[in-house]
């Protein structure tokens, strides 16, 4: 009888969602049901993704998945130099509740959607990633708007300038880098909506940057990739943003954001106020019911 090859030289799995395919494979041998869930994980992530962009970023993406002990996800990482390929990490003692609470594998999809730019602007890769996640799985109703909204509203002041802080092309730290990269992408969605009467948002933006050919695959300067996206809005905001946060600090006034969106902190959720003045815009930006 035949020896089964240990499962990290089989086929990949692949998973087909709108616009791509993401092929799978375990790095080592696993039990068929962690397959099954890792299949179930893959395709979960990459249709929220999807959802968001209209379709998948690339036409076929590598995903490597390495069994781990415990349960959730860890460890995950994306580049294009060879093809799309993202490698990350997934507890065996997983169940389909860890499916529903991550964010580290989408993160990494959204990743694919934006070409390399060089190590300064590193801000707005993980700064995208970091604000299309929950609202993309909310779209997807993966999650709840008052479950994305909550993340968006704990986590934003991280990205504000503290004393000595300077421009996101200047200041590297870790709340700069990701809620600094967030914090640039929501102002970017309000004013997008702000000035195209709620017609178009980033994700018209975004999607108009990987239309052009800017994905992971690509590498590209930052202002190719803001040009491209400006084109599909039909107006300049990511230019004008960029001019105004590249090389000083820029604070913002969160509290008036999210009074004015009618989101208010409430213990470990937000309540959604549906008489404020910018309601439309925040329905457009996650559909509510």
């Amino acid at each position: 009888m035949m020896a089964l090859l240990p499962l990290a030289a089989r086929a990949a799995d692949e998973v087909r969602v709108p616009g791509g395919v993401v092929e799978m494979t375990l790095t080592e041998s696993a039990p068929d049901a962690f397959r099954k869930l890792a299949i179930d994980w893959t395709e979960t992530s990459a249709r929220a993704v999807s959802g968001y962009y209209g379709s998948f970023p690339v036409k076929k993406a590598r995903l490597q998945i390495r069994p781990a002990g415990g349960t959730g996800s860890g460890d995950g990482y994306s580049n294009g130099w060879k093809g799309a390929l993202i490698t990350i990490s997934f507890g065996r003692a997983s169940t389909r509740k860890d499916i529903r609470e991550d964010w580290q594998l989408p993160h990494e999809m959204v990743h694919l959607a934006f070409p390399n730019v060089a190590e300064k602007h590193h801000w707005i890769e993980e700064g995208i990633a970091t604000y299309v996640e929950p609202i993309a799985r909310a779209r997807a109703k993966i999650i709840t708007p008052q479950e994305a909204w909550f993340g968006m509203v704990d986590g934003m002041p991280q990205g504000l300038p503290k004393a000595g802080d300077r421009g996101l092309d200047v200041t590297h730290t870790w709340g700069r880098t990701y809620w600094g990269g967030a914090l640039f992408c929501l102002r970017a969605d309000l004013e997008i909506r702000r000035r195209t009467g709620n017609q178009k948002g980033l994700e018209h933006a975004l999607r108009g940057i990987v239309a052009a050919g800017g994905s992971i695959e690509t590498a590209w300067e930052l202002t190719r990739a803001l040009d491209a996206g400006d084109r599909a809005t039909g107006v300049p905001v990511l230019r004008e943003l960029y001019a105004e946060m590249k090389d000083k600090p820029v604070n913002v006034d969160l509290e008036d954001l999210w009074k004015k969106l009618g989101i208010r902190k409430r213990g470990e959720t937000v309540v959604l106020d549906d008489h404020a003045p910018w309601v439309a815009i925040r329905r457009a930006m996650i559909p509510e019911g």
